[in-house]
């Protein structure tokens, strides 16, 4: 199995540090912060000094230790140098030699030497949860986008996903939508086309008429005791919002369906028992008449059942966890949803280990920012209205459309419309997945669709462009050939190259896909230059079929990072 290159430079710090202190420590191995002194710092020598120094009458430098680390440090012919700087920084720089022959066998490897994960792992991935009646909107899109792509990266590595849609489709309010949709006649045959009109207008005669309001209690009383008229209601207008969202997921290229989809209604009927397990563990305690269980972080405490008897969103979701981690079998739970939520699932999580339901289970939580309008506030219509995510996508591939027209008139129309398509939605799910989740972002059409800079349009050029230069060569496939690196752009895109399952690993780990994506920018800037400085077509043999080499390996990783961002790559922009 192939083993990515940080974790052999790891493996042979630990045995220098165990030769040289007969410790097993982490060597804290990083990339270079600066590629001038090398490719990969050990930053462990200031911490195993202060270590040293407290235990012994004898102070030892950081310098000291790094010297003697780096004396037993045996990297073979992988190191061209090492090197100790500032207060101890261990520096190694690879060898052009070893980089080349690991670029040799990358170009012949399917996955590009990106290794499966030696531990397998069941991961329950949370995401997306439209709620039922209502339109996605963009307030929708980052959880989405940013779980598919999670969830992508960690099934590449040989987990096993499970995706689940936690969409909101059970409460009071759904007593007032099957009164409305009853009082409005609409017949079965009937598509609800607008929903949110649909919602609003229901939600006016509710407020509106006090015997309406009877109803709707009356409603929900005989849906939530599973009533057959109710339920079939019910169940026409959840699918009803299933013919709005499935085909926004389809646009996006989610892999979110209906399988997948595990409401609220799902938990349902698991959510006396678990007050009752709560209650009777004596972590659950009445207070003020509700059903609460005080956490360690927070004065206020988690209400698990209000005082008239009903459910909150936070019994469902440990409902959730215990039938993922009891059914499922999750040993890794993954949450993606607003940062506002960040108390919510501090506290859910607590109870949950507390009470014994994850036992050996990894709970994450991977909550995001806002995005932002170009005024700084939360991204809405002109008339302050909550922007429909449809109504997004379409405008994206409307500007698409308009940009690859002008840069390519020639094309037939069709070609231009799937290119289109793309670049537009692409181009949004770039925008927010190349930025920080934690961080808020401003929604910027001219940024996010502008040729230059870190672009998914960037991106996308940069692969068409590689692929374009096999299309004038009239190269369909590239023979097997033995990599060599004689040029300083060669070697610098060569040692970007093999540093691509780091970056598909880091994302796996830090559940941040923004790492990626800062990996794949670097990529394509490096062969920008390499393709300035080294002619490929007009190159003398072997150079020509090496630097070919070098053009597939980096149009095969950025079409492999995109993949598994969720983006698309036109073999022509």
């Amino acid at each position: 199995m192939a083993e990515l290159v940080i974790h052999q430079i790891e493996y042979a710090f630990r045995e220098a540090i165990r030769r040289a202190y007969g410790m097993d420590i982490s060597p804290l191995v990083t990339p270079a912060t600066n590629e001038r002194f090398g490719d990969y710092q050990a930053n462990v020598a200031m911490s195993l000094a202060k270590e040293l120094s407290s235990g012994g009458t004898t102070r030892t430098t950081p310098r000291e230790v790094a010297q003697k680390i780096a004396e037993n440090l045996h990297l073979g012919a992988m190191a061209e140098d090492i090197s100790i700087a500032g207060p101890g920084f261990i520096n190694v720089t690879l060898s052009p030699t070893f980089v080349a022959e690991r670029l040799t066998q990358m170009a012949s490897d399917e996955r590009l030497l990106v290794p499966l994960a030696r531990q397998r792992e069941r991961v329950v991935v949370d995401y997306s949860g439209p709620n039922i009646a209502k339109q996605m909107h963009v307030g929708h899109l980052r959880s989405t986008i940013i779980g598919d792509a999670i969830s992508r990266v960690i099934e590449f590595l040989g987990h096993e996903v499970i995706r689940q849609n936690h969409v909101g489709d059970w409460g009071t309010q759904f007593g007032m939508l099957i009164a409305y949709l009853e009082e409005t006649n609409m017949s079965a045959e009937t598509h609800i086309e607008d929903l949110e009109e649909f919602y609003r207008a229901a939600k006016a005669r509710f407020d509106a008429d006090p015997a309406f309001q009877e109803k709707a209690r009356q409603t929900v009383v005989r849906l939530q005791s599973g009533a057959d008229k109710e339920r079939k209601l019910w169940q026409r207008i959840v699918e009803e919002t299933r013919r709005h969202y499935l085909p926004i997921y389809e646009r996006l290229g989610v892999r979110l369906t209906v399988a997948d989809e595990r409401g609220e209604s799902f938990y349902n009927d698991m959510l006396p028992n678990v007050v009752e397990e709560l209650r009777n563990t004596g972590l659950a305690v009445e207070s003020d008449g509700a059903i609460v269980v005080f956490t360690s972080s927070y004065d206020n405490p988690l209400i698990i059942q209000k005082s008239d008897g009903g459910y909150l969103y936070a019994t469902t979701d440990l409902a959730a966890i215990r039938y993922r981690v009891a059914v499922l079998k999750a040993s890794r739970i993954i949450y993606t949803h607003d940062s506002r939520q960040s108390q919510h699932f501090a506290q859910v999580f607590e109870v949950a280990r507390r009470v014994g339901w994850a036992k050996g289970v990894k709970l994450e939580f991977a909550p995001f920012g806002t995005m932002l309008g170009e005024d700084g506030k939360p991204f809405k219509t002109r008339s302050g209205n909550t922007v429909k995510l449809k109504d997004l996508l379409d405008e994206a591939e409307e500007r698409a459309y308009s940009l690859v027209s002008e840069k390519n008139p020639a094309l037939p129309e069709e070609t231009k419309r799937r290119i289109a398509r793309a670049v537009g939605i692409g181009a949004v799910k770039y925008a927010d997945l190349s930025k920080d989740r934690l961080s808020d972002y401003v929604f910027s059409w001219d940024k996010m669709l502008a040729l230059e800079g870190n672009t998914a349009p960037y991106l996308q050029y940069a692969y068409a462009r590689i692929r374009s230069i096999f299309r004038k060569g009239g190269i369909s496939e590239l023979p097997n050939i033995r990599i060599e690196l004689t040029e300083e752009a060669e070697l610098r895109l060569g040692k970007h190259l093999i540093r691509l399952g780091e970056a598909i690993e880091n994302v796996c780990s830090e559940l941040k896909p923004h790492l990626l994506c800062s990996y794949l920018y670097e990529l394509a800037t490096r062969f920008t230059g390499f393709y300035e400085k080294c002619p490929v077509l007009q190159a003398p043999e072997p150079i020509r079929s090496q630097r070919l080499a070098l053009a597939d390996l980096t149009a095969r990783s950025i079409a492999l990072g995109l993949e598994l961002l969720g983006i698309e790559h036109p073999e022509q922009m």
